[in-house]
This record gives structure tokens, sequence and C-alpha cells, in this order.
């Protein structure tokens, strides 16, 4: 049998008509080998770089927010190995705008791992939303990537109130949209990847895991927008109309950068 054939036959035998929220990630167990946990913050840059689609959320999103002259201050909420945050930063200098990211991960394995890979313009912090959230801190805009098919409801809904007020303009959560032709291309993809690293196993349980739009529009909070993009991708996003807490936007906006970007479904940050 084919691997495409041997994927079809597998993809029958999953439903994906629901989540499955009780399928556990082998990378969220405390107690997993780190060497193969290790390996797969290695490999996330190139999954991420596949599938993730953050290209489109820096180029619609946050490149209008950017400006030459103040700095931008992102969250990055659950940043695992860190390399979200990094791509980001480095866009940004390349296209000459000011960026920093301050990526957080209450999971000390993840801290550890990214801050051996020390970025201008990232800084690592081991700690949670809620803690940030104490401490007063806020951010011009808050991102993730891949967290929210991971929380029960109740962690979901800390970690978007928490979004909120965190952000004083703009929350970009980035997930999958599950589907039965990403969950093959997955299968069929992943092949080639290291298997000595839990990217394939966890890759195919998040998409089981995920949201569809219907789902995720079901438990959004009110004033949360979401939004289903191609190829099987979902933004749960949530704007503050008036940037009144100042900060770098606030700054960059009175020096000539963009005051709104036009999110999709014509809201706008």
């Amino acid at each position: 049998m084919s691997r495409a054939a041997e994927a079809v036959r597998g993809d029958r035998r999953v439903d994906l008509s629901r989540r499955d929220v009780g399928l556990v990630e082998l990378m969220d167990d405390p107690a997993c080998d780190l060497d193969r946990l290790e390996r797969t913050y290695a490999a996330f840059p190139l999954v991420n770089g596949v599938v993730a689609g953050w290209g489109r959320v820096y180029r619609e999103l946050l490149r209008p927010l950017l400006s030459a002259e103040r700095t931008l201050r992102v969250l990055d909420v659950g940043s695992g190995g860190g390399d979200v945050a990094r791509w980001l930063v480095r866009r940004a200098r390349r296209d000459g705008l000011r960026l920093q990211v301050v990526a957080v991960d209450p999971d000390e394995r993840a801290h550890a791992w990214a801050s051996r890979r020390p970025e201008p313009g990232v800084e690592y912090r081991c700690v949670s939303s809620g803690e940030l959230v104490a401490a007063g801190e806020t951010f011009d805009v808050v991102i993730s990537n891949h967290v929210l098919h991971h929380l029960d409801d109740e962690a979901r809904e800390s970690v978007l109130a928490d979004s909120e007020r965190l952000a004083d303009r703009l929350v970009v959560h980035s997930d999958i949209r599950r589907a039965r032709l990403a969950y093959l291309g997955y299968w069929l993809g992943s092949l080639v990847l290291d298997r000595r690293s839990f990217v394939r196993v966890d890759g195919l349980r998040s998409i089981r895991r995920s949201f569809r739009v219907d789902e995720l529009r079901a438990v959004a909070p009110p004033g949360w927008r979401v939004v289903g993009r191609e190829p099987f991708r979902l933004w749960l996003l949530h704007e503050t109309p008036a940037p009144g807490r100042g900060g770098a936007v606030s700054e960059s906006t009175a020096a000539g950068a963009p005051q709104a970007v036009r999110l999709p479904g014509g809201g706008r940050a």
C-alpha cells in the first residue's frame, strides 16, 4: 500500500466531525522525554514556517501598526521555543521597522530552550499571562500561535480575559482550523520530520483537538471576532477601539504611523 493510500485509509478511521479534547499531546506531559521535547522545539521553525501563516498575520495585521520611529511592543503568549517571536522581529528589522517581542511561557523547559537562542528585540520570560496582568503590564499587541487548542474551557477563558487586559490595541490568537484535508496533508508531510521528536504525533493530535470556525465562534466571548483563513487557519481577534493607555502605538501615531488597521470582516484596530 502506498503512503498516500495508507494516509487516506487512516484518515477515514479518525473522527474529525468533532473536537477530540480527550487527546493529550505528548509535549504537554511534564514527565515527557526532554531530548524528544527539545527536538520538537527545534522542528517548530520548519513546521510553523510551512503551516502557521505568520507572514499573512504580519502583512495584514501587524505591519500597519509598525513604525520606523517608535517601537511596537508585542506579547507572545505560550511562545514555546520562541521561533515565532524571533521570526517577527527579524521580518520587522528587514523592513526597517521597530518591533520588540516579549515571549512568555510558564513551562520552564520551553523557557530554558528558547533562552539559549537569544535574538535582538526578543525578551524571554517564564511567566503566565495571569502573572503579567497581576503585575499591571500592558503591551500594544498580544499574539499566540497554536495555543487555543491546548486549553480546556476554563484555561481558554482565562487566557482570553488576560489578553484583553494586556493588549492596548489588538489581540491575535492564531490556530489550526480542523479539516480532513489538513489532517491528511499533515499525515503525509510529517513523514519527513524527525521521528525522535513529538512533532508528528502531536501535530496530528493538534488537528484533532482544534476548532472549526463555527465551534470557535460559539465559545468566543463578546467582542471577539473569528476569521477563517486558507489554508486551514483560524484567527481569534480582539480590538481596542481607542488606544487610551499610552504606549508605543500612541506615540507612533503622533509621529505619523498608520492610525488604524483594517481587520478582516470590517473591524478596525
